[in-house]
């Protein structure tokens, strides 16, 4: 039986773009973990996406795991654009290239692994305890960029 890991994650931006920060909180059981970091110039969907992407590096095993985000971007972008970037050669429906093409591949090469991951979007702002943890590493890692 494999470990049940929530994520909570989030991304935020002093202008956009700008200085940036993301953050995530891990929960396995009793055990939690919160990780944080920034970038001097970057935008707000990087973030998001650096957020989700750190949060499935720091798990050590195989396990089932509950992404929560507050960016449809990112839960839409993996659950429903990503097949179709990806038979367009990372073009957009419109012929454009995909922005954050990068983040895109490690974050695609990471659902893949060795995790069962379900995508879960939740309300940014709205009161819910681990997102606003999750919001709050973020900020501060804007300023704090090697949180981890």
């Amino acid at each position: 039986m494999t470990t049940l890991v929530d994520i909570y994650t989030d991304g935020a931006c002093s202008g956009n773009p700008g200085p940036g920060g993301w953050g995530a909180v891990l929960c396995a059981g009793e055990r939690e973990k919160e990780i944080y970091g920034g970038e001097p110039l970057t935008t707000n969907n990087r973030m998001e996406l650096t957020a989700v992407i750190e949060a499935l590096r720091a798990l050590k095993y195989p396990a089932t795991v509950r992404v929560y985000t507050d960016s449809q971007y990112v839960q839409k972008g993996i659950s429903e654009w990503i097949q179709g970037w990806k038979r367009r050669g990372w073009k957009t429906a419109s012929k454009t290239a995909v922005k954050n093409e990068d983040l895109w591949r490690v974050l695609d090469e990471l659902a893949n692994g060795p995790h069962r991951i379900e995508w879960l979007w939740v309300k940014g702002h709205a009161g819910h305890p681990m997102n606003e943890r999750a919001d709050a590493l973020a900020r501060h890692g804007i300023s704090h960029p090697k949180g981890i």
